[in-house]
């Protein structure tokens, strides 16, 4: 990726170096420790990819209609930690919004099955990349929940599931075994759809949820911390244009 010039960008000029800045600022975003909030300026940002403030404005309000971050007015944005309490409120209504929809899913025909099990093949291939491994894992759940056929649960979950790629890149984070364990229980997803049997899709998928609540509870050691940081500083270097400077983190309490 190019540095894109810092003069006055106009047209598709301007839009694709928002573009830009948003696909590097997003990923920084989701590799941040969910316990730990940061703070980032817009002259950080610039330095990092290169641009000019403008661009690095808009991807910052983007990101903040994403849910990913707060706009502190003439400061910068601030990502926040996440809670136990976020946790724990976010997974209830994942539960209840995919047990309702693998229960319609199961329904859908040989098309949704063979769509998640090309998913599943996907994230295998994606083990040692894991935000891409997170990502299609969202794609995995949205494309049940779509199945299910209610647009308005859709459009929710939707809202749900990018407040939750930060926690995601945590359960992965947080054990070895985990990327394994999550490979095999979309496989009983799948099973339990392909079944037809909606009680026994309900099952696998609360399942899954269940036993990724118990993994977000558990408290990252410094292994996990390292590794994450580690993925987030190599992902943040291959999207970023080459800048200046990389991107300073500053974990502080957000400004008042």
């Amino acid at each position: 990726m190019q540095v894109v010039s810092k003069g006055h960008e106009t047209g598709p000029r301007r839009e694709a170096a928002q573009d830009a800045v948003y696909r590097w600022l997003k990923q920084h975003v989701l590799m941040l420790p969910r316990q730990e909030g940061t703070f980032l300026t817009e002259a950080e940002v610039g330095q990092a990819t290169g641009t000019s403030r403008t661009p690095v404005r808009e991807a910052m309000l983007r990101l903040e209609a994403d849910g990913l971050l707060q706009i502190v007015p003439k400061k910068g944005a601030f990502v926040p930690p996440i809670t136990e309490a976020d946790v724990e409120a976010a997974m209830q209504a994942r539960g209840v919004v995919e047990d309702w929809c693998v229960r319609r899913a199961v329904s859908s025909g040989e098309w949704l099955v063979a769509e998640l099990v090309r998913l599943v093949q996907a994230q295998e291939r994606l083990q040692r990349q894991p935000v891409a491994f997170i990502e299609c894992d969202r794609e995995f759940h949205r494309t049940i929940v779509r199945a299910a056929g209610n647009p308005i649960l859709a459009g929710f979950y939707e809202s749900l599931r990018d407040r939750q790629l930060r926690m995601g890149l945590q359960a992965i984070a947080v054990s070895a075994d985990r990327v394994g364990i999550v490979l095999s229980e979309h496989v009983a997803i799948v099973n339990g759809i392909r079944s037809g049997d909606p009680e026994k899709a309900a099952a696998a998928m609360a399942d899954h949820l269940s036993n990724t609540l118990l993994t977000l509870h558990q408290p990252m050691s410094s292994w996990a911390l390292s590794r994450l940081r580690g993925s987030a500083e190599g992902r943040a270097e291959s999207l970023a244009p080459p800048g200046p400077e990389r991107l300073r983190q500053r974990r502080m309490r957000a400004p008042r």
